[in-house]
């Protein structure tokens, strides 16, 4: 049927001035300089450039253009994103290739849960977010969690901690086989939640999130024990490459022994509300929003019922290489992962949009001329939600050239969760990162620096550290000692891993303007300008010294002298010393204006001190019971009660899971502190740069 012209032009017509005014809403958000004029010779020239060059318009178009279609791993949507970026990287010209992994993922199959109230009312309860489930969502479920039906009582358990099933069993309560309900948080992971369930005789674990809006969310997630994929642990899962059996002990030890799935906060509430038995314990109540007063176990009964299934995927992680033109061979990575649940607006593909802004400005100061003194490496990661599976991967495969090669990884997941800028760093980039965030605008302030505001709102600059497993930058430090930072704005975002993180709420809530994806992209590439530009790397380890001294302070105040701290003292005595010794090389080499031979291999010589010195922290023999994590200031405690984000080894011997004699365990918290202070010897040999 023919059709006038006319609906086309006023379709035209109303396009062009939607255009327009994204333009209005979405103005230049620049970063203010000083009115001088700089030579393309000058370092500060490409890094004002970049910070100029940003646009909160091409954040906008990047992340909508990603969140189109939910792209969990392993799927076709997945593959499309992947292809996405890999054009993008392509159309800059940027050199650009791709690395696949074949690995074991976790999918759902069916699950049902119908509850049983005491009334005799029989409810079945709908699990998924409601509109979304023809969308392409995946429905909500914890990966690797195993198959498996349970008919029980249900119980209260607070965060799932040891100390919340102490409380419990002081009041009388008897959790063993019940179904127990527990809020997601108190430091405890998916998979530490239910494997101390487990322990306990819990029969199957449901888990919701509290939050004040978007209650009927469900927050997915993954329930597996380590990192990477489980049927290759501690090599890579390439093709034709060897693999374990799905049903070796090696492999089944990663899962947890009973089914888990998550609920939304409005269906727990349902089910709480409903329970009797015990009062809840006083001091759960300092922090709990849900409205429960009794834990149970009943008289409400559930009928849970979960069927999955764990296959073989193929992932993809994108590449674009940037090579040195002085330092080919050193490497300065930044990173970022592009699966998500669902839609991820937030997490990760915030930070994927700042990824591709950076390529974006990186091709433009090509353009003007500037070539790196060493490489960049931009890295898109897959199956992060899965348990960093794709950088865990592609880590095993490029170890010995990470632990050669590799300057620093710099990591951004969810890039803008709200406001406010939270920083996590190893201590030798504290200063570096402070530096930078003078540089760059605060983006919800009018004439302020990120530094302004990130100061005035902590009373003082905190920078975090990363003891924890929860993004990609695990690998890198964890197993690897590559020196490592994880920036975002924001905390807690109540869409977290649930079909509303969507472009949508971002443009609502989360960053409307798209300025802090701005501020957070501006700290990230003037990070990697620095780390592959500056002669001498500015790493400074009398920032580490420090910080060790404080958790050696903590530690002192907490064993009340039961404990020898003698060794990590004289340790860190002697890491002082030769970072200071470090530091007035460094300066002497930065003030010698001729620039000959010599003075380029003492940079070298100074350099390769100040990059594989985060490497002494590693031990050949890993934590205990988690080998994987080599690194022993900084990984994961074993779900201790401990809320202490360091030397994971010893806090562990002083929190221990399992119950020894007072000699024992001081015998073993002993054996910690030494191999600490044996790490930090080894990092003070490093700069030293002489054999003992």
């Amino acid at each position: 049927m023919a059709t006038s012209s006319k609906p086309t032009c006023t379709l035209l017509l109303l396009l062009t001035l939607s255009i327009l005014a994204l333009f209005t809403i979405l103005p230049l958000h620049q970063h203010r300089h000083p009115a001088v004029s700089r030579s393309p010779q000058d370092p500060l020239f490409y890094q004002d450039t970049f910070l100029s060059s940003a646009t909160n318009y091409t954040f906008s178009t990047y992340l909508r253009h990603l969140t189109l279609h939910s792209h969990l791993a392993g799927t076709p949507p997945s593959l499309q994103t992947a292809l996405y970026v890999k054009t993008h990287f392509q159309n800059l010209n940027l050199a650009t290739h791709q690395n696949d992994y074949a690995v074991l993922l976790s999918y759902p199959m069916h699950s049902s849960l119908t509850a049983h109230f005491g009334n005799g009312t029989v409810v079945s309860l709908p699990l998924s977010e409601p509109g979304v489930t023809q969308n392409g969502v995946v429905r909500p479920y914890h990966a690797y969690s195993p198959s498996g039906s349970a008919y029980g009582e249900v119980v209260f358990v607070n965060y799932g901690k040891e100390e919340d099933y102490r409380a419990l069993r002081e009041q009388g309560v008897k959790v063993k086989g019940c179904i127990a309900i527990v809020r997601r948080g108190g430091g405890m992971s998916r998979n530490d939640v239910v494997v101390k369930a487990a322990e306990k005789g819990v029969a199957a674990v449901l888990m919701y999130t509290e939050g004040d809006s978007f209650r009927e969310g469900v927050e997915r997630g993954t329930v597996m024990g380590g990192l990477g994929d489980p049927l290759s642990p501690g090599w890579a899962g390439v093709e034709n490459g060897e693999r374990l059996g799905v049903e070796e002990d090696q492999v089944i030890q990663r899962f947890p022994k009973i089914p888990s799935m998550p609920i939304s906060a409005e269906r727990a509430e349902t089910i709480l509300s409903s329970l009797e038995g015990a009062r809840v314990p006083s001091q759960w109540l300092g922090t709990l929003k849900t409205k429960v007063q009794r834990v149970g176990p009943g008289p409400t009964m559930l009928n849970f019922t979960y069927q999955g299934e764990k296959k073989m995927a193929t992932i993809h992680n994108i590449f674009a290489v940037i090579r040195g033109s002085e330092e080919p061979d050193r490497f300065v990575l930044l990173g970022n992962h592009r699966d998500a649940w669902t839609y991820g607006a937030v997490d990760p593909n915030s930070g994927t949009a700042a990824l591709l802004d950076i390529a974006r400005r990186f091709a433009l100061l090509m353009r003007l001329g500037w070539n790196p003194r060493r490489t960049i490496i931009l890295c898109s990661w897959d199956a992060e939600e899965f348990g960093m599976v794709g950088s865990a991967e592609w880590v095993e495969q490029n170890l010995l050239n990470l632990g050669s090669k590799a300057v620093a990884y710099l990591n951004v997941d969810c890039a803008v969760q709200g406001p406010g800028f939270f920083a996590r760093a190893t201590p030798q980039l504290d200063n570096l990162l402070i530096d930078v965030t003078k540089k760059v605008r605060d983006p919800d302030s009018e004439d302020a620096t990120l530094h302004d505001k990130w100061r005035a709102t902590n009373n003082g600059i905190k920078i975090q550290r990363l003891s924890g497993v929860d993004s990609d930058f695990a690998p890198f430090l964890q197993h690897a000692g590559v020196p490592s930072t994880d920036m975002y704005y924001g905390r807690d975002f109540t869409v977290y891993h649930t079909a509303f993180d969507s472009y949508n709420w971002m443009t609502n809530f989360g960053d409307p303007l798209f300025q802090r994806h701005v501020a957070v992209t501006g700290v990230w590439g003037l990070l990697a300008l620095h780390l592959a530009d500056d002669p001498i790397l500015p790493f400074n380890y009398l920032c580490y010294a420090a910080e060790l001294q404080e958790y050696t302070n903590i530690l002192s105040n907490l064993l009340e002298g039961n404990v020898s701290l003698d060794p990590i003292i004289a340790a860190i005595q002697e890491l002082t010393a030769a970072a200071k010794k470090v530091e007035e090389e460094a300066k002497r080499l930065r003030e010698q204006e001729t620039v000959g031979e010599l003075l380029l291999l003492k940079r070298r010589i100074l350099n390769d001190k100040l990059m594989f010195a985060e490497k002494g922290f590693l031990d050949s023999e890993g934590l205990e019971g988690k080998e994987w994590f080599k690194h022993l200031v900084y990984g994961p405690h074993s779900g201790s009660e401990s809320k202490l984000a360091f030397f994971p080894g010893v806090v562990d011997h002083i929190f221990p899971s399992i119950r020894m004699n007072k000699i024992k365990q001081q015998a073993a918290i002993q054996h910690e502190i030494w191999r600490v202070a044996r790490a930090i010897q080894r990092v003070a040999y490093t700069l030293k740069g002489e054999l003992t």
